[in-house]
This record gives structure tokens, C-alpha cells and sequence, in this order.
């Protein structure tokens, strides 16, 4: 099992993956807050404790799907909070971040990352 060190790490790492992100630490009561064009969509406390900004319409329905919890301080400005607390909490905080970063690098006009695409496949056919 990794350490709590070790799973900020990896998260940090992979949310600084995300097309334009940029990281400011000790920004204001955030120990680390991730930028997208200029704007903050997520921050972290402590290690592992995940503070995502969302769109109202999808903080409501991560909410209502219980996919994270409320929070504390903010709700009204569309954050929502997610523990990592082992490595298979990583993707379902990726996927919320996701959103996040989605969200607030349309709105700046940061391009997005192209879907993977499956390759082509070959069909073998017998005579």
C-alpha cells in the first residue's frame, strides 16, 4: 500500500499531465492549486484531500450520484470534495478532475487532449 507522500506524488503527476495545467504551491490556504489558463480549477490539502471545482450542473449530479462529497467551505462556488486514499481512488478523482479541467480550459480556450483512438483492425478471412 502507498504511503500518503506517495499518493500525492502520483496524483499531482497526473493531474500536471492534463493539456495547459500549471501548479502554484502555497497559493493563499492551498497547499497545492492546479491552474488551467490562468484560472483554478482544483486544489489539494494536506496529501490527498482533493478539492475540484465543477460546473453547477455537474457538481449537482456528482453529488446526487454520490461520486464525491460536498464541501465544507465552498459549495455554492461548485466545488466538491474527493479523499484519495489508495491507489483505486485515483481514477474516479481523475475522472472528476477531468471534468474540472474540461470545463475551465473550454471556457479559457486551452486545447483538449484527443480521445485515444482505437487502432485499425485487421480481419483475416479465409478462403
Amino acid at each position: 500500500m502507498k504511503s500518503r507522500i506517495e499518493l500525492h506524488h502520483e496524483l499531482r503527476q497526473r493531474i500536471l499531465n492534463l493539456p495547459g495545467v500549471t501548479e502554484r504551491q502555497n497559493a493563499g490556504i492551498h497547499e497545492n492549486a492546479f491552474f488551467v489558463g490562468g484560472k483554478m480549477f482544483m486544489h489539494i490539502h494536506g496529501h490527498v484531500h482533493c478539492d475540484i471545482r465543477l460546473s453547477k450542473g455537474d457538481q449537482a449530479r456528482v453529488l446526487a450520484e454520490g461520486k464525491a462529497r460536498r464541501h465544507r467551505w465552498a459549495p455554492e462556488a461548485g466545488y466538491v470534495t474527493f479523499i484519495v486514499s489508495d491507489d483505486k481512488d485515483f481514477e474516479p478523482a481523475m475522472d472528476l478532475i477531468r471534468v474540472s479541467h474540461a470545463h475551465f480550459a473550454g471556457q479559457q480556450g486551452v486545447p483538449q487532449m484527443e480521445p485515444p483512438t482505437e487502432p485499425p483492425r485487421t480481419v483475416i478471412t479465409r478462403s
